[in-house]
């Protein structure tokens, strides 16, 4: 899969940028864009642009392996490419009072349409509920954000990186991101969120900040940073007031 967010609508932290020269140079959109799709043809690929703002491209998955599963679903100007799977969907459904065909996709954006339309509970909560091997990211046309996490069991990857007019690159193909940011990308976190609104957070430790880690590739150049729970450094817990004490993306 692969998902591309303009700068500005996504704006990733500044340590996934490298300051290593490099032969490789990163590629605009259109051309990362137009690279993937055509690297894999498939009568089942789905793409999806939204002017130049947004592009989302998705193939099926192959194989037995769930956790290797990429579902897509568009609702309510709401796209989510979902990897891997929920153990506990069924539960789930029940919990949110949905239909027994609703799959993994689709519960994520209801699950995230409850938190951005009525924050009952805090995002790293619901996040935390969701057993399985998972990533996913949530494209809100309507609102103009971008919402993406990734399970703490590490069977699912995802790659994030900064094209060459800093525009936000996501794939769970590593050789895409390589080809497409040169050095300047990295592992998305496990156990950890990122809504464009909000940032980086860790759902599975919420009250502490994450601290980046520089990392050096084969060839010793200086790439994105890894970015890690740094146990000893505590948020400050500040109460939400007004509007924004329903808006329970915006962390603790």
């Amino acid at each position: 899969m692969l998902a591309i967010f303009k700068k500005g609508l996504v704006d990733l932290p500044k340590e996934l940028q490298s300051t290593a020269s490099s032969d490789k140079k990163p590629k605009f959109p259109e051309e990362i864009s137009r690279d993937f799709n055509n690297s894999q043809p498939s009568v089942d690929a789905l793409s999806i642009g939204f002017g130049d703002v947004a592009f989302l491209s998705y193939f099926p998955s192959k194989g037995p392996l769930l956790h290797h599963q990429r579902l897509f679903c568009s609702m309510d100007d709401m796209c989510c490419i979902f990897l891997g799977s929920l153990d506990n969907l069924c539960g789930l459904l029940k919990q949110y009072g949905l239909a027994k065909g609703t799959n993994e996709p689709m519960f994520v954006i209801e699950a995230y349409r409850t938190l951005r339309d009525r924050g009952p509970y805090p995002a790293d909560q619901v996040l935390k509920d969701l057993d399985g091997s998972f990533g996913f990211v949530v494209y809100d046309r309507h609102a103009g954000t971008v919402f993406a996490a990734l399970g703490a069991d590490e069977r699912v990857q995802l790659f994030w990186g900064i094209a060459a007019d800093g525009s936000a690159v996501v794939s769970d193909n590593l050789d895409v991101i390589k080809a497409s940011c040169a050095k300047s990308f990295a592992p998305f976190p496990a156990g950890c969120m990122f809504h464009s609104e909000v940032g980086l957070m860790s759902y599975e430790h919420p009250k502490n900040k994450l601290k980046a880690v520089p990392r050096v590739d084969s060839e010793g150049a200086m790439c994105g940073a890894n970015f890690k729970v740094d146990v000893s450094s505590k948020k400050k817990s500040m109460p939400r007031v007004g509007s924004e004490a329903n808006w329970a993306l915006s962390g603790p």
